[in-house]
């Protein structure tokens, strides 16, 4: 069995803990941010937070051309510190939400699949953490 290997990433929102927790997990704000590029959108996302819930985000080009469902279950829930799910395919990720001098930091650590290179996984994870980070700055 191949040992694990995790990719971090990580952002400061210039915003209270409590806000970026709210951005980060209602859907009604997740549609707006859940993307790496402009080419990409998040039409429908569903959230229920809590340990054995389930979230799925709805991933779709704009252009029609490719849709995917990015889901799992969470593990672990410290309220506004830290969430831990599995994704469907078993691999784990952590969010941490750490209150920072200027706002908030969010570290994510994730364990890579096989699929993509660990650059276009790390990039294209980094993208949407900076797409939450412009979106939750801009909104109340």
């Amino acid at each position: 069995m191949k040992e694990s290997s995790y990719i971090q990433v990580e952002v400061t929102v210039n915003k209270p803990r409590k806000k970026v927790w709210e951005f980060w997990t209602k859907p009604k704000h997740i549609v707006n941010w859940n993307f790496a590029t402009d080419e990409w959108k998040c039409p429908k996302a569903t959230n229920d937070l809590r340990v054995d819930g389930q979230f799925t985000y709805v991933m779709a080009a704009k252009d029609g051309t490719a849709t995917f469902d990015f889901s799992g279950t969470y593990t672990k829930i410290d309220d506004y510190e830290r969430i831990t799910y599995a994704l469907e395919d078993g691999r784990e990720v952590t969010i941490q939400f750490i209150e920072a001098s200027q706002g908030t930091q969010i570290i994510e650590s994730f364990e890579v699949e096989e699929t993509n290179s660990d650059t276009q996984q790390q990039d294209g994870w980094q993208a949407i953490l900076s797409n939450f980070k412009k979106y939750a700055e801009d909104h109340e």
